[in-house]
This record gives C-alpha cells, sequence and structure tokens, in this order.
C-alpha cells in the first residue's frame, strides 16, 4: 500500500508528538482519521481547507499503523479514501511537510514531498 496522507493543524500534531499518538476529531465524531493518496490530497485541501495557514502533512506508512485501514467512499463522491479506525501513533508518521497555500488559497503537493513513494525523513 502506498504512503497515506493526512492535513493536520500544526499545534495538533504538536500536541499529539507530546502525548504519542495523534487522535483528531475526526475520530470521536466519526470514528475514523481521514486520510488521502498523494493524488487525492490537492482536491481535498481546496476543497476543505482553502486558505488556512499553520498546515501539516502527514506522511504516514501504513505497514506501522495497527488501527484498520478501510478505502471508502463515505460521501459518494465516486471515490473511495483512505480512513484509519483508530488513533495514530506518532511512529507511523515517517514526514511532516508544511503544507500552506498559495496567495489565492490553493494548495499543491509541497517540493519538499518525495513524490515517488511518499517517503521521507523528519517529524
Amino acid at each position: 500500500m502506498s504512503k497515506l496522507l493526512h492535513i493536520a493543524r500544526r499545534e495538533n500534531w504538536a500536541a499529539a508528538v507530546r502525548k504519542g499518538d495523534y487522535r483528531p476529531e475526526s475520530l470521536v465524531d466519526e470514528g475514523f482519521i481521514h486520510c488521502s493518496l498523494p493524488e487525492q490530497v490537492v482536491s481535498v485541501a481546496d476543497a476543505m481547507y482553502r486558505g488556512q495557514p499553520e498546515l501539516v502533512l502527514l506522511v504516514i506508512d501504513p505497514d506501522r499503523v495497527p488501527a484498520e485501514i478501510r478505502f471508502e467512499d463515505c460521501y459518494q463522491s465516486g471515490q473511495e479514501f483512505p480512513h484509519i479506525y483508530g488513533p495514530l501513533p506518532v511512529g507511523a508518521v515517517d514526514q511532516v511537510v508544511a503544507f500552506e497555500s498559495d496567495p489565492e488559497g490553493r494548495f499543491s503537493l509541497p517540493v519538499d514531498f518525495d513524490r515517488s513513494d511518499g517517503s521521507g525523513r523528519g517529524q
């Protein structure tokens, strides 16, 4: 399975690093963490996060996620998106990349994101 991507607010990720795992509101409200594949993340960001500052892109190694990962089309969009049904351990995140919009509020994959397979280093 290819790397999974999740858009997070910088301060929420910093709190997760201190706690050891990441539990966004969607985990409580919907029962899962929304993720995307690399080819999906820009359209998600433009639709849901347009112009929002202080975002990071979490690059997740699905082999290090103990929770179930399901690909689902929850919104009848015609696309299946990966969802993580449990907390995300900090150690499952290979790379954290600043994810800022352009002056018009639109997103693109960051230049320091490894487009070949999503792998990288750093937290």
